[in-house]
């Protein structure tokens, strides 16, 4: 590794967000990490994944900030770039545009939210997948909705983005959000009106290039909430998609979207009405095989496809008090195994549970009474089983 430089890289992206092209001279090299003595390049800082892009021709996989010092990750192979060299970056500028639509979009909502609640945002994720805010208390998700107009709101009204730093007696005397206590200078992002906070990344404009905020879910999250949200490009990706589910079920259900809950509703109730009564059926087409054993048979065994455990339960129970061996419910088939249950009145049923386990690996247990688990062996070898005992 050649001598490394003790100044620190120059961060472009503060000086302009929009620059995505620009030239550097390379300060050191190590494999395949590149220190450069100025950058356009976002390392991955403050939640937020890092800009990928191209540098010297080789495509940049990620990007880090150790002591000052952006350390570009490249897909090149050894001793192809060598310090002093000069060389020329790209940024994948949708990338970039899009994280700072979302990041941009994440301090109106936390402001906004702070305002609200006085709810710090504790935690915050930026990747291409996901963008989420962790609060420090919970919000009452019927304010949702109302948040979320809010934001959009300001994203309307087309608010310039001030910039600026803070130091000694100015930064003493200003209110800002951040989630850490800062030493030195701080970087303040504002948006007159709705947010002030300590940032590191870069952000648009004027919040109307943010497009749109979408809330996309809020769950519970270490004794507040986790909000994620999408913005932009992002956001009308997700409404296009939702739209297009909504659109097609509405036909598959030949209905309006209006109906397609109500509808889905009804349907719910219908399938639960057919499960009870096929189930009612069920148990007494099982109910009359129980009755068409020989009453002098020791063992009482059914085999069935489906059936629920109660059903099964109550079988056995009127096996049991009917035949002295092993009353038994096998539910299922040769191919995927079978879920049971086994009663006797006389016979301590978890000996027949233990030699299922043994020779076919079964998993179940119980009282001595009567016991379930399930099995992988075919009927007959079940049947050799219980006519053994």
């Amino acid at each position: 590794m050649q001598d490394a430089s003790a100044v620190k890289t120059k961060k472009l992206y503060y000086e302009n967000a929009y620059e995505n092209r620009f030239t550097a001279n390379v300060v050191s090299v190590s494999g395949n990490d590149v220190v450069l003595d100025a950058t356009a390049f976002f390392p991955e800082e403050g939640g937020q994944e890092a800009d990928t892009g191209v540098l010297a021709g080789y495509p940049v996989t990620d990007v880090q900030i150790r002591d000052g010092e952006i350390h570009h990750f490249l897909d090149m192979p050894e001793g192809h770039l060598s310090a002093g060299d000069a060389v020329s970056g790209e940024l994948d500028w949708e990338r970039r545009f899009s994280n700072m639509q979302q990041h941009s979009g994440e301090h109106l909502f936390s402001g906004i939210v702070h305002r609200r609640y006085g709810f710090d945002n504790v935690g915050f994720h930026l990747s291409g997948r996901e963008v989420t805010l962790d609060f420090s208390g919970s919000i009452p998700p019927k304010d949702l909705p109302e948040i979320e107009a809010e934001v959009n709101r300001a994203i309307t009204a087309d608010i310039e983005t001030r910039i600026r730093f803070l130091d000694g007696e100015e930064k003493e005397s200003t209110e800002y959000r951040s989630k850490l206590d800062l030493s030195g200078e701080v970087r303040l992002v504002e948006f007159p009106g709705i947010d002030a906070c300590a940032c590191c990344a870069p952000h648009v404009r004027r919040t109307g290039e943010i497009g749109l905020l979408k809330v996309v879910s809020m769950i519970n999250w270490k004794g507040g909430v986790r909000v994620s949200i999408l913005c932009g490009g992002r956001a009308l990706a997700f409404l296009r998609e939702e739209h297009d589910i909504v659109t097609r079920s509405a036909n598959y259900l030949t209905t309006s979207a209006s109906e397609i809950f109500p509808q889905i509703q009804r349907m719910k109730e219908e399938i639960a009405a057919l499960k009870s009564e096929k189930a009612a059926l069920l148990k007494k087409l099982l109910m009359m095989q129980a009755e068409a054993v020989p009453a002098d048979a020791e063992n009482a065994v059914l085999f069935t496809e489906e059936a629920d455990a109660k059903t099964a339960r109550e079988i056995v129970n009127e096996l049991a008090a009917r035949h002295a061996g092993c009353a038994a419910v096998f539910i299922g088939n040769d191919g995927s195994g079978y879920s049971y249950v086994i009663g006797s009145r006389n016979k301590d049923v978890r000996e027949v549970c233990a030699i299922f386990r043994e020779n076919f690996g079964g998993k179940g247990g119980g009282k001595p009474e009567m016991a379930q688990g399930s099995v992988s062996a075919s009927k007959d070898a079940i049947l050799a089983v219980l006519d053994a005992e």
